[in-house]
């Protein structure tokens, strides 16, 4: 009952601006890459298309003839309060401003429509029009993503310059993936950014300690299969399970660790009860990768709706480096407010994680899960990001110890999601 509601309730919603659009139908796949080259089959219709870089007024003629119309986004935050809600209210309301508030957007925080294990149903479905998702939950439909998120293993870690480069990286090689945009083409929704990189990993436990030998006998959680697999390789006992369920765990002593992000962890209280940070210098562990996608009720709209959706990633990357960076240094922050050790990872143990990565990106390579020559692709990627994000005046200051003092919170990260776009995303635009 509750999902024939939610879409009768989508089609009072859309019907307007489809039934306001041309009758010039217009062959739009449910990928945007593929929509750029004119193939697929799309439901959406030319009406209300601009040209990329189009001024605002410009925009506003083109949309001028469609009815408004609202799209419910799901962020990943859980509420409009939290550390992580500038990935959801930036994009918002780059939204609202760009297609001069003919599109509505309506924010539901908290996962509340559909948590990460159903939410790529749930855009199919058209009970989500956008949203961040965590393919990284299930690895048997999304190999490829999962595979990528592997690879990532190993970049600066760095939570300041080493956060964009990767970040970079991941949406950069995705596009270049056809086996990643195939694993939601085949779902019948849209990535925009097919995988995000979001915060690197760090060790949080209850009890100082990062010494390879502290690990031993550790019950860890873990958030995919090759984290486990690193755990298990230094002696720790891993265990699987959704970063809102580790706080208690972590209370209960279910487990004595988590192995996270800085971000999620500050907005679900853990340095509560595990304040203990170890991070990395030299290496990286491998990335759990999020997306953000378009669902198939965006697909249905005019393409210049589309357009202006696709067109906010500029935005977006600035919201979710907010987020991801800001967050880690609120992070570190909190860690030390509650009497936690913030410790760089001795050297031996970084380079025995470093052979683990670079045994992993063998398998891979091996697996042809997501195309040939994976690695190079993400080597050549990091260089060329680390390259462009130096020469545009970003550079760390300091170290992860004390990120908290020397970060500056005002930073503007749009010079590289405008980089991002108009290399990475820009082709792949609903044309």
């Amino acid at each position: 009952m509750l999902l024939s509601a939610v879409r009768t309730s989508r089609l009072h919603r859309l019907a307007p601006a489809v039934a306001g659009a041309s009758a010039l139908a217009f062959a739009l796949t449910a990928c945007a890459g593929s929509a750029g080259s004119g193939g697929g089959e799309g439901g959406g219709d030319a009406a209300g298309a601009y040209e990329a870089g189009a001024s605002q007024e410009d925009v506003d003629a083109a949309l001028a003839d469609l009815e408004p119309v609202e799209i419910i986004y799901q962020p990943s935050a859980a509420s409009q309060e939290s550390v992580q809600s500038p990935s959801g209210t930036v994009l918002a309301e780059a939204i609202e401003e760009r297609s001069g508030g003919k599109i509505t957007v309506d924010t539901v925080w908290g996962q509340a429509i559909a948590g990460y294990s159903e939410i790529h149903d749930a855009l199919g479905d058209g009970r989500i029009d956008l949203a961040y998702t965590l393919p990284v939950y299930d690895p048997a439909q999304f190999p490829a993503v999962n595979a990528l998120g592997d690879a990532l293993g190993g970049l600066d870690p760095s939570p300041f310059v080493g956060e964009m480069i990767t970040n970079a990286v991941a949406t950069d090689v995705a596009w270049q993936t056809p086996e990643i945009v195939a694993e939601y083409e085949d779902l019948g929704i849209s990535p925009i950014a097919p995988t995000v990189a979001s915060g690197g990993y760090y060790t949080m436990c209850n009890t100082p300690g990062v010494e390879e030998s502290d690990f031993e006998g550790r019950q860890v959680r873990i958030a995919s299969k090759t984290q486990g697999e690193l755990m298990s390789s230094i002696g720790a006992s891993p265990v699987s399970m959704e970063y809102t369920e580790t706080f208690e765990a972590l209370q209960r002593n279910t487990v004595d660790c988590t192995l996270g992000q800085l971000v999620p962890s500050a907005e679900s209280g853990i340095f509560e009860v595990a304040p203990h940070i170890g991070y990395m210098t030299e290496t990286s562990i491998s990335r759990s990768p999020g997306a953000l996608i378009a669902g198939s009720g965006v697909n249905d709209l005019p393409l210049g709706y589309q357009q202006v959706i696709f067109d906010a990633y500029t935005d977006y990357f600035h919201g979710q480096m907010m987020t991801t960076i800001n967050g880690n240094s609120v992070a570190i922050g909190m860690a030390k407010e509650a009497d936690g050790e913030v410790e760089e990872i001795p050297a031996e143990f970084q380079q025995q994680i470093a052979q683990f990565s670079e045994d992993k990106r063998a398998e891979l390579a091996e697996s042809g899960v997501a195309g040939d020559e994976l690695q190079a692709r993400v080597e050549e990627s990091a260089e060329k990001w680390a390259t462009r994000i130096e020469e545009m005046g970003y550079s760390d200051e300091g170290t992860t110890e004390d990120f908290d003092e020397w970060f500056d919170e005002d930073t503007d990260f749009r010079p590289v999601g405008q980089a991002i776009f108009e290399e990475v995303i820009l082709p792949q635009r609903p044309a």
